[in-house]
C-alpha cells in the first residue's frame, strides 16, 4: 500500500464513545463518513475496536548510538509501532550522550530513515550526564531536532545550583527539564524499595524520601524560576502529595507514572528475579494505590514506558549485579487498560489524555496529540479492548526481552497503528483485511 492510499476505518469506537467511519485521504482524516470515501479507497473493518489518537511516549531509551546490542532506533521503533505508539522520546543516555546538538540530530535523522514512529531527541541536561556542566541546550533547541525536552535520565541533576540554572536556561525557548528524582547520596548502594521486604530480604533499601525530597526541591525551583517542570517514573504516594500540592499552588509541573509502578509491587522481588529490578524500584501496595488514585484525579499527568531495553547478560545474573530496567512499549497501554480502564478509574477518552493528548503537549509534539475530527493528521491506535493475551518477552519486536511481565495475561492490545495514515502496524488478525 502506498503512503497515500485512501483508507477507510468503519464502524470504529471514537474513544469507547461513539462509533464512526474514519475516511484517510493524504494523511488525514478527510471525513467520518464512509459514504465521503474516493473510489478505490481500502476498507478495514473496526467494529468492536476503540479508536485513539496515536499514542505518544515521552520516556524511550532506544540505546543507539553505542548500545546497539540491547536495542536499536529501528527495534525500538517496531516494538513502539506495535504497542500503538506514533511517536516516542528517546532519551539522552546513549553513547556518546545526546549532549550536542550533532548526536540529536543523528538520532532524529535516523528515526526518519526507519519511518515507524516519530522519534523525538531529549538533550541531556549536563554534558555526559555527569552533573557538573550544562549542555549545549540552546545548540540543540536550535536544531533540526529542535530539541524541547531535556533530562539526564537515569541520573540526577542533584546540584540545586545546576538545576535552577537549566531551569532559567530552557525557559527562553519554551522547554522542559525531565528530572529523574532520586537523591544520589540516599540511594548509595541501594537495591530495592526500602520497607520490609527489604528488611526480610538483606537487600539495600532505597528509601521512598530519596524521591520525594528531590521533587520538592525542583517544584520549588521550578516556581521560583516560572520554568517548566517533568517528573520522571513518579513512584510513591509521597510524591503524588507533593505534585498535588505543587499544582494547588499554581507551579508549571507535570509528572508521569509506569506502566509496572501500577501493576507491580516490592513482593515481586521475593525471588531475587532480575526483571523486576527496576529505577525507581517496585514500591508497596499503599504506593501503587496511591500513584493510581493520582492517575485518575488528574495529579499524574502521563502514563509513560520507560522503555530500558538489556541484553541478556545484563539481566541473566545475581541482582546485586543486574541492570535495572524493564521493557515496555507493547505492554503499556493492557497494562494500563488492566488496572485503569476495566476498573474503571479511566475512561478510554482519559486514556487518549494521558497517553497521547498530554504527552503530545509535554513534548511540544504539533502533530501528535491531536483529536479524531476531520482536518487533523491521521495518526491513530486502534484498541481491542477485548483481547486477552499472555505476555511472551521473547516475542517482542524489542531486541531485548528483560520483561517482567512474562507469563501475565494482559486485557486489550494495540491491532492497528496509523501514523500520518498510514499502517505502521497490523496485527495478524488483519493480514488480508483490506477490501
Amino acid at each position: 500500500m502506498s503512503d497515500t492510499a485512501a483508507i477507510v476505518i468503519e464502524n470504529a469506537s471514537l474513544y469507547g464513545d461513539t462509533t464512526a467511519d474514519l475516511v484517510i485521504v493524504d494523511g488525514r482524516i478527510a471525513s467520518l463518513d464512509r459514504a465521503d470515501a474516493p473510489a478505490g479507497a481500502r476498507t478495514l473493518d473496526a467494529s468492536g475496536l476503540v479508536a485513539l489518537p496515536g499514542l505518544v511516549d515521552i520516556h524511550t531509551h532506544l540505546r543507539e548510538p553505542g548500545r546497539e546490542d540491547a536495542e536499536t532506533i529501528e527495534t525500538g521503533s517496531r516494538s513502539a509501532a506495535q504497542g500503538g505508539f506514533v511517536a516516542i522520546h528517546a532519551m539522552a543516555n546513549t553513547t556518546p550522550t545526546a549532549d550536542t546538538a550533532g548526536v540529536v540530530e543523528l538520532v532524529a535523522s535516523r528515526g526518519r530513515e526507519v519511518g515507524l514512529v516519530d522519534v523525538f531527541p531529549v538533550g541531556a541536561v549536563t554534558v555526559g550526564l555527569e552533573g557538573t556542566q550544562l549542555s549545549e541546550m540552546g545548540a540543540m533547541a536550535n536544531s533540526r531536532a529542535q530539541v524541547r525536552m531535556f533530562s539526564d535520565d537515569g541520573k540526577c541533576v542533584h546540584d540545586p545550583v545546576l538545576m535552577r540554572r537549566a531551569l532559567e536556561y530552557v525557559k527562553t525557548f519554551d522547554g522542559v527539564i525531565a528530572q529523574h528524582a532520586q537523591d544520589p547520596r540516599l540511594t548509595e548502594g541501594a537495591q530495592m524499595h526500602e520497607g520490609l521486604v527489604s528488611a526480610e530480604l538483606g537487600l539495600a533499601g532505597w528509601p521512598a524520601v530519596a524521591e520525594e525530597s528531590i521533587i520538592a526541591r525542583d517544584v520549588l525551583l521550578a516556581g521560583h524560576v516560572g520554568s517548566r517542570l517533568h517528573v520522571c517514573h513518579l513512584s510513591t504516594a509521597g510524591s503524588v502529595d507533593i505534585i498535588r500540592w505543587a499544582k494547588a499552588k499554581g507551579i508549571d509541573v507535570t509528572a508521569e507514572v509506569m506502566p509496572h509502578h501500577l501493576l507491580l509491587t516490592d513482593e515481586s522481588v521475593r525471588g531475587y528475579d532480575p526483571r523486576f529490578k527496576v529505577n525507581p524500584p517496585l514500591r508497596t501496595q499503599e504506593d501503587v494505590d496511591a500513584v493510581r488514585a493520582g492517575l485518575a484525579d488528574g495529579t499524574i499527568d502521563v502514563v509513560a514506558t520507560d522503555h530500558a531495553p538489556h541484553p541478556d547478560e545484563d539481566k541473566d545474573c545475581e541482582w546485586g549485579a543486574a541492570a535495572m530496567g524493564m521493557i515496555g512499549l507493547e505492554t503499556a497501554l493492557g497494562i494500563v487498560q488492566k488496572t485503569m480502564v476495566d476498573t474503571g478509574a479511566l475512561s478510554w477518552r482519559d486514556v487518549a489524555r494521558v497517553m497521547s493528548t498530554t504527552p503530545a503537549s509535554i513534548g511540544r509534539d504539533a502533530e501528535h496529540g491531536r483529536p479524531l475530527e476531520v482536518g487533523e493528521p491521521a495518526n491513530i491506535t486502534l484498541v481491542d479492548p477485548a483481547a486477552a493475551w499472555t505476555v511472551e518477552p521473547s516475542a517482542t519486536a524489542s531486541r531485548s526481552n528483560n520483561s517482567p511481565f512474562g507469563g501475565i495475561e494482559l486485557p486489550g492490545r494495540a491491532v492497528a497503528t496509523f501514523l500520518r495514515g498510514r499502517p505502521t502496524y497490523l496485527d495478524v488478525s488483519f493480514e488480508g483485511a483490506f477490501a
